[in-house]
């Protein structure tokens, strides 16, 4: 929830912070543009999380905004007398998530934060650990980080780790890469074959922890190929 915000650009940043860490349900209370959610600034920044724009809900007050809510979290930098407890997210995400109940998350004004009447409404207030010397963070990124604990705090989104190329190069590809290096190196002045200092066997252990492709194997043997025609064309 973005209470009382001032600039278009935060509220499609916002949209797009929540898209990516998979939450929707966004609700402007009384933002300083009334037709915010259709500028041009709001659909630019929002980059491709228009449909949560589209479903967004503006209403007056944050009464509106909290109905049905059952833990109302605050973001203030600043501790209020009397009002709600206030902690470091992470932590506290653990408990809650394990509570599931019905959560929001209430975002003050850029140029104020929140009123202490806002926050007093609260169950916690969230402080974001910072650089003691300088703490401030745009209101979308705050967003950001926010959603972003609170998604892995749900258990997170799976990681998709990159597949390799099955087609991993054979012990015989290898060493015929490596006699054809071995090759352009010696043409090249840079291998000395009456004193090879192991050159060619640390190049073939790095081929093996790199764990070369075959696709990988032909461009490094048309490399070699290109430096041997080139020693053999001499200087132009």
């Amino acid at each position: 929830m973005l209470v009382n915000t001032s600039h278009p650009g935060n509220v499609g940043a916002t949209a797009r912070a929540m898209k990516v860490m998979g939450f929707t349900d966004l609700v402007l209370v009384a933002p300083r543009f009334g037709n915010v959610l259709s500028q041009e600034e709001t659909v630019a920044m929002a980059s491709g999380a228009a449909d949560i724009l589209v479903r967004a809900r503006i209403v007056a007050t944050l009464d509106e905004a909290l109905d049905g809510v059952q833990v109302a979290c605050a973001t203030a930098m600043t501790p209020r007398d009397f009002g709600p407890p206030t902690v470091a997210p992470r932590p506290y995400f653990e408990e809650l998530a394990a509570s599931a109940a019905s959560v929001a998350f209430v975002f003050g004004s850029e140029r104020y934060g929140m009123s202490n009447e806002d926050v007093y409404r609260c169950h916690v207030c969230l402080s974001i650990p910072t650089n003691p010397d300088y703490g401030s963070l745009n209101l979308a990124q705050a967003v950001q980080l926010l959603s972003y604990d609170w998604r892995q705090a749900l258990g997170g989104f799976g990681v998709t780790p990159r597949t390799r190329d099955a087609r991993l190069a054979s012990v015989d590809m290898v060493q015929g890469a490596l006699a054809h290096w071995e090759q352009a190196l010696v043409r090249t002045g840079f291998l000395n074959p009456d004193i090879p200092r192991k050159l060619l066997p640390r190049l073939n252990q790095l081929c093996n922890r790199t764990q070369l492709t075959a696709e990988e194997i032909h461009v490094l043997r048309g490399i070699a190929k290109s430096v041997i025609d080139s020693s053999e064309k001499g200087p132009t």
